[in-house]
């Protein structure tokens, strides 16, 4: 779970991390930059965001037709974890 939602936040940051290291390297060469276009980014992130909505739901696996067995303490102390199992 924590790798979906550190994944998302990349793509969430990636558009501002790009455009900001390409001002910086504009801005060392000389050239001259304009005002900083937040709505194209902030709009870039989102739609980054969406398709990877999309795509978790695209690829993600179907247990519709499967029960969940949740996780369970076996005789021997050991957590066997949770589990979909066909029915």
């Amino acid at each position: 779970m924590l790798r979906i939602v550190l994944s998302r936040l990349v793509l969430l940051a990636l558009p501002f991390v790009v455009w900001f290291v390409w001002r910086e390297i504009a801005r060392r060469s000389g050239r001259p930059m304009g005002a900083t276009p937040w709505a194209w980014l902030a709009a870039i992130a989102a739609a980054l965001f969406a398709l990877s909505l999309m795509a978790g739901a695209v690829f993600h696996d179907d247990n519709r037709a499967k029960v969940y067995v949740p996780a369970e303490a076996s005789g021997d102390g050991r957590i066997v974890p949770g589990r979909f199992d066909k029915r």
